[in-house]
């Protein structure tokens, strides 16, 4: 089975930060299942390192107040153009993410708060009929 992954949990320094992070189950995971990296945010166009993100009445707004929801929305269906290509019905994405965020998003005010919430991406390939997994979840594919 095809599998979409945030490529920052592969390891990948994609995040707003410049950094990424392996996550431990992934390498179990590629025995059973093909995992496609992706990131949303640098397929929408935008640098890494970048201005951290968050999202605030709909919109993607960076720390110093820019909208760059259009950079998220484009990289979003670059994604769901791949998710379709190779026929992926669960992505793993990480969590709290502006992008790939499942159930929990910062709340736009750059604070570390979180509420409950789904990331640009999810809500694309969710109402596209791809099943989207928090990183703390991803053993549930094992």
């Amino acid at each position: 089975m095809n599998v979409l992954v945030s490529a920052c949990l592969l390891g990948v320094n994609c995040t707003y930060n410049g950094t990424g992070k392996t996550l431990n189950c992934l390498e179990e995971l590629m025995k059973k299942h093909t995992l496609i990296p992706v990131c949303p945010e640098i397929f929408g166009g935008l640098p890494t390192p970048r201005i951290p993100v968050e999202i605030r009445a709909g919109r993607a707004v960076t720390k110093d107040q820019n909208d760059v929801t259009e950079a998220f929305q484009k990289g979003a269906q670059e994604v769901l153009k791949l998710a379709e290509l190779y026929q992926c019905r669960y992505a793993i994405l990480k969590e709290r993410s502006p992008s790939c965020g499942k159930s929990y998003i910062y709340d736009g005010t750059f604070t570390g708060k979180q509420i409950p919430g789904d990331g640009i991406l999810v809500q694309l390939l969710e109402s596209s009929g791809i099943s989207c997994i928090r990183e703390s979840d991803a053993r549930k594919l094992l």
